[in-house]
């Protein structure tokens, strides 16, 4: 039996809960407050930020309304309704106006740029970012929260946090929600959470909003909904699929579980460390875009054509565990599509012949930068810094030294010939200027010639997951039926629309448009019968 109204007993009480304290969260709680609702902000980490904060910084825009839901139809491959791609175009649209406000009293700087899509899918010309290029709180500092150094994302919610901070809003850190309060005929009434130390009732009178991100360090979930294993967290311990869980509880639908945001990336030889290692970072590209921009007739807002883009070597390949190259190593978006060659079954194996792949270069390509990279939002001790020619890597075992290709290939378990083949093939494809496999582009191509070898293992790396409780234009939950769950609201990556294709920036246009439409939405709503 439900519990009666005069049975539910609350511990503390508000208009509207965010459960979740990173660009989403800081959004809706910001929006919902200006719209007249006390707020009460729920963080389960020590520090905020979530995702966001060591995010690339850049929010998604559009140039032109129309040419953006082309794009977004495109990219989500008939996955998502078509209304919601209209809402995201329009708040697109919006962005530059609504981060302006926001940085307005910090004294930042927005910077809004012409950035084609990923893919020149129709409508991807009329894209763009919109940035926080200066924070003045926060430039120069060694640590923003739990990020070492000042990275864009570090402005973007350096000047989300200030608005919050301004507005007084309550905000409870290492306070996990554990469980919503839902009552039948009157949906969700509150949540229940951990607040220093002690577990408390907190009654929501107009809602809660779930703005607690995906689930990349849920080892069981990931296992139920990807099929590559395992796939190692790149940047941030937090998201535990907390807030799919609670949504479930209620009843809601979960929509593109299986979609992940991710590159392939290398294992830290220690089993304790949490994190996967990032490889170098790498410009994005468009496919198309080779040469002359001015011929494909692509400009950017102004009307000027966008100049081509030179991509920098990439000193690697890989190989599978027969010793052969499967992929173009640098695919459009290292991010979005550098992952999905390596989940592929082998039904006569019965394993993933790609997992881990072999990342090999030679000795001018270890003295040709650092081959990896930290990224996290967590504990100081839990940064790991590269060094700048790749030796401490090497001694730790993250790379293995081989004197020649014979060493090499019995290092990887594979035949000498298979691999001798492999590398010759691929020197005589850079030194003609193509890649007769796979296609990588040209200037990215470098040679494997100059021994010693150097051998690394790479893995499925997951930076955030799209999957969640399938949400409304009002970013309301819904259940299986198409019913919105009274009271109950999701935002950012947590249900993202993008079940198909990622779109750079993508989450954090997200986090910005659906914060701000659920602060509102929660905020406005009838305040539940008490």
């Amino acid at each position: 039996m439900p519990a009666r109204d005069e049975e539910l007993a609350f511990d503390l009480e508000t208009d509207v809960v965010v459960i979740g304290y990173g660009a989403a969260g800081a959004v809706a709680a910001i929006e919902a407050h200006d719209a007249g609702a006390e707020v009460v902000i729920l963080e389960k980490m020590p520090e905020p930020g979530g995702l966001s904060i060591v995010s690339a910084g850049g929010i998604r825009i559009a140039f032109d309304r129309d040419a953006a839901v082309s794009y977004l139809k495109a990219t989500c491959g008939g996955r998502t309704p078509d209304d919601l791609l209209h809402a995201l175009a329009d708040g697109m649209m919006d962005v530059p106006a609504r981060m302006r406000a926001y940085a307005e009293p910090s004294g930042a700087t927005v910077t809004v740029t012409a950035a084609p899509g990923n893919y020149p899918l129709p409508g991807y010309e009329a894209l763009g970012y919109c940035e926080i290029s200066h924070m003045p709180a926060i430039e120069g500092a060694a640590w923003v929260h739990g990020v070492r150094g000042v990275r864009p994302g570090c402005r973007l919610f350096s000047v989300l946090e200030d608005n919050v901070v301004r507005r007084a809003i309550k905000v409870h850190l290492s306070a996990p929600a554990e469980r919503l309060i839902h009552q039948t005929g009157h949906g969700v009434r509150g949540v229940r959470a951990t607040i220093d130390g002690r577990s408390v009732a907190i009654q929501a009178r107009k809602g809660v909003i779930l703005a607690c991100g995906g689930f990349e360090n849920n080892d069981t979930m990931k296992a139920n909904y990807f099929q590559a294993q395992p796939v190692l967290v790149g940047s941030f311990l937090g998201n535990t699929g907390d807030g799919i869980a609670m949504a479930q509880a209620v009843g809601a639908d979960l929509w593109h579980m299986w979609h992940y945001h991710g590159p392939y990336g290398l294992r830290h030889p220690d089993p304790d460390y949490p994190y996967g290692l990032y490889l170098k970072a790498t410009p994005m590209w468009t496919p198309g875009r080779l040469d002359a921009v001015s011929d494909l007739g692509v400009v950017d807002a102004q009307g000027k054509p966008l100049p081509a883009k030179t991509l920098p070597k990439l000193a690697w390949i890989l190989c599978d565990k027969t010793g052969r190259r499967f992929m173009d190593e640098y695919p459009p978006y290292p991010g979005d599509f550098g992952v999905r060659p390596l989940d592929l079954f082998d039904a006569k194996t019965q394993a993933f012949p790609r997992i881990p792949a072999f990342l090999i270069f030679d000795e001018a390509g270890r003295a040709m930068y650092p081959m990896g990279r930290s990224v996290i939002n967590g504990r100081a001790e839990d940064f790991y810094a590269w060094s700048p020619d790749n030796s401490r890597e090497i001694e730790l075992g993250i790379f293995q030294r081989a004197d020649d290709v014979g060493a090499l290939a019995s290092l990887m378990g594979v035949p000498e010939d298979v691999l001798a083949d492999t590398i010759a093939v691929w020197n005589r494809d850079c030194a003609q200027g193509e890649d007769t496999a796979f296609g990588r582009r040209a200037e990215t191509m470098t040679p494997l010639s100059t021994p010693p070898y150097y051998l690394g293992q790479v893995w499925p790396l997951v930076i955030n997951t799209q999957g969640g409780p399938v949400h409304d234009c009002a970013q309301r939950v819904i259940d299986p039926f198409g019913t919105p769950i009274g009271g109950l609201y999701a935002a950012g990556e947590l249900g993202s629309v993008f079940g198909h294709l990622y779109l750079s920036g993508g989450n954090l246009a997200e986090c910005v448009i659906g914060g701000a439409v659920a602060g509102r939405a929660a905020a406005t709503r009838e305040a539940a019968h008490v």
